[in-house]
């Protein structure tokens, strides 16, 4: 295969490339994405630095990681290679606690078996910023697919990153408080990297746990390894017949976070950011800035200023709240879709810290999650109403939707004035009465994503018909 073989299938979203394994995640891609990947490397680190190289629990990541390893070392690189699958928030803490070049990481995080993916993390211990993922794109089309014909196996060993994550995780949470709650918890690992990690977790915080799928299956059970409701059935049916506290997930790389409370209602991150904003500041002395995409709820906003901190928001993909954090003190940055990070964790997003915060937000309080769920949402000024709706759109559909939101917005949706349009990522209507729309299409798939916020469900329904009837409206033109 020559240099530009595929180039054309190679596309990065919002946190790498992801593709289906043996149509165009290949290895001939591998490699070609790997130097790339390390043509960028070399213009910011120099070769005393060890390049870290870890994998999910996905058919052929290892084989796919080990090819990676395989270029590097034939490129001069000094290669260190998880020996197991390895969490997402792993493996980037260890980029930054061993002085690395960064870390190639292949997950394709919640996505169906068939896909795996490949994302960089540089030694900041976060997503790459856009600059970055720019500078590698730019690269990928006159880099070689090639095998290198004798790499040094000399350059690359293997090790295990969980110790000192562990070690730094416990200095997050307040364990001793934990284990005085003497808390029942039941954990579906979803056949994810998280198992070995959030279980000893538990145990080492005195819970009384059960596990679920915590072993390897490249087909996840023939489900997802996505912590959302539809996956959680088994996960509420133990949490309501033995009565237990809380039920805890994660996605397929253990950076999302999936929480049931103990009357086995499936709690969404939204709710989820708010309980643990009153948390960290109420039980845990914390301050700091609020950091939320233009996807997360406003309601995040009431709290920034009920307790008169600052609220910053980005565009979706955490790689924007990783950015903010390095910048400033924020106290918890996070996302609609199931990603957080807070205050002296470093700037990714962990699955198995949040699951953890919230056991430890109900080990202070001493009331059940469902009370802590009313309590946030009041003092928040909620309830409020969210809804997205994925509606499948030709590209040129879709740019011509955007083009009249951007020049024309309209003046209200659904009887409600439009009070102000945002171009940060997509189009945002925000809407009065702390109402908003947001526009967004994807990058990778013929989607126009649109979310949705109001404070009554019937509003929410005339909100999503008003934005479906007038997108139906936006039908491009045939030439």
């Amino acid at each position: 295969m020559n240099a530009s073989s595929n180039s054309s299938k190679i596309k990065f979203g919002t946190d790498g490339w992801r593709g289906i394994i043996a149509d165009d995640f290949t290895f001939s891609n591998v490699r070609k994405v790997t130097r790339a990947i390390a043509s960028y490397i070399e213009t910011a680190y120099t070769k005393n630095r060890p390049v870290l190289v870890a994998y999910d629990t996905r058919f052929l990541a290892e084989q796919f990681a080990l090819t990676a390893a395989k270029v590097l070392a034939d490129l001069g690189w000094t290669v260190k290679i998880t020996e197991r699958d390895c969490p997402t928030p792993v493996i980037a803490y260890n980029a930054r606690y061993l002085n690395s070049a960064g870390a190639l990481m292949f997950t394709a995080s919640h996505n169906p078996a068939p896909y795996c993916g490949i994302k960089y993390i540089p030694d900041y211990a976060g997503p790459a910023t856009p600059e970055i993922t720019d500078t590698i794109v730019a690269n990928i089309e006159g880099a070689s697919d090639v095998p290198p014909p004798n790499p040094p196996v000399s350059y690359i060993s293997t090790f295990d990153p969980k110790p000192d994550y562990m070690r730094f995780l416990y200095t997050l949470l307040d364990v001793q408080k934990i284990r005085n709650a003497r808390l029942k918890v039941k954990y579906d690992a979803l056949h994810s990297t998280s198992r070995g990690y959030l279980d000893e977790v538990l145990q080492h915080c005195g819970c009384d746990f059960e596990t679920f799928h915590a072993w390897r299956d490249v087909l996840f059970g023939g489900g997802m390894p996505e912590p959302k409701q539809e996956q959680l059935n088994q996960l509420v049916e133990a949490v309501r017949r033995d009565k237990a506290d809380l039920g805890l997930a994660t996605d397929g790389d253990s950076d999302r976070f999936g929480i049931v409370d103990e009357q086995g209602n499936f709690l969404t991150p939204n709710t989820v950011l708010l309980i643990l904003i009153r948390h960290l500041i109420k039980n845990k002395n914390k301050t700091g800035a609020i950091v939320r995409t233009v996807a997360t709820t406003h309601l995040l906003d009431n709290l920034a200023a009920k307790y008169g901190l600052k609220l910053f928001e980005t565009p979706v993909g955490f790689k924007y709240i990783g950015a903010k954090m390095r910048e400033t003190n924020v106290l918890i940055g996070g996302e609609e879709s199931g990603g957080l990070s807070i205050i002296g964790h470093i700037p990714e997003k962990d699955g198995i810290l949040a699951n953890m915060l919230v056991a430890e937000a109900i080990a202070y309080e001493g009331k059940p999650l469902s009370a802590l769920v009313q309590e946030a949402i009041a003092e928040a000024d909620g309830p409020t109403y969210n809804k997205r709706l994925d509606l499948h759109l030709t590209e040129a559909h879709k740019a011509a939707v955007i083009d009249s939101y951007t020049k024309n917005p309209p003046v209200a949706v659904a009887g409600i004035k439009v009070k102000q349009v945002g171009k940060k990522d997509g189009v945002k209507l925000y809407l009065e009465a702390g109402s908003w729309v947001l526009l967004r299409p994807s990058g990778t798939e013929p989607l126009m994503r649109v979310y949705m916020e109001t404070k009554s469900p019937e509003k929410l329904t005339q909100i999503a018909l008003a934005m479906e009837f007038a997108i139906n409206q936006l039908q491009p033109v045939a030439v």
